[in-house]
């Protein structure tokens, strides 16, 4: 397994970045967000730091994409952790033979400062999360204004 590491110092491709987004989109399932999403993580992970910026790193086998990390610096030292691991991802033929647990690893190796995700209550890799020392610190509440009648000014 190949492990490839990707910023905004790097030469990334629309192909590249296609294949990435797509690769995401299939394998991250019903934990998943729309292409257009995946794109603009990945894009924000492309942008010279501290403008934004982060990181991609994809493993994989031959020239196949076997799993994928996006990386976002949060800008937000000392009161929101630095990173946010926007999306991990396996191929889900490649499942439960330790390529989540080595991007995890890397990513870790790769970041400076604290790394905050999401992941659902029923997301197995939940269980991943917990044996690499991530807690559950705060319950998330998102509130949406999607949906949500303008008030008349007086």
């Amino acid at each position: 397994m190949k492990i490839n590491y990707y910023t905004c110092k790097d030469n990334f491709t629309t192909l590249e970045r296609n294949k990435i987004v797509n690769f995401l989109f299939e394998h991250l399932g019903q934990y998943g967000d729309a292409k257009s999403a995946i794109r603009n993580a990945i894009d924000y992970a492309l942008v010279p730091y501290p403008m934004a910026g982060g990181f991609i790193l994809t493993a994989s086998e031959e020239e196949d994409i076997i799993g994928v990390v996006v990386m976002n610096h949060t800008g937000m030292a000392e009161y929101i952790p630095e990173n946010i691991l926007v999306y991990i991802a396996v191929h889900q033929n490649m499942r439960g033979k330790g390529v989540g647990k080595k991007l995890m690893q890397e990513a870790i190796m790769m970041t400076k400062g604290d790394i905050a995700l999401h992941v659902e209550p029923d997301n197995p890799a939940r269980l991943l999360y917990e044996r690499m020392n991530f807690t559950n610190k705060y319950h998330e509440m998102r509130f949406s204004k999607k949906g949500i009648p303008k008030k008349a000014t007086v």
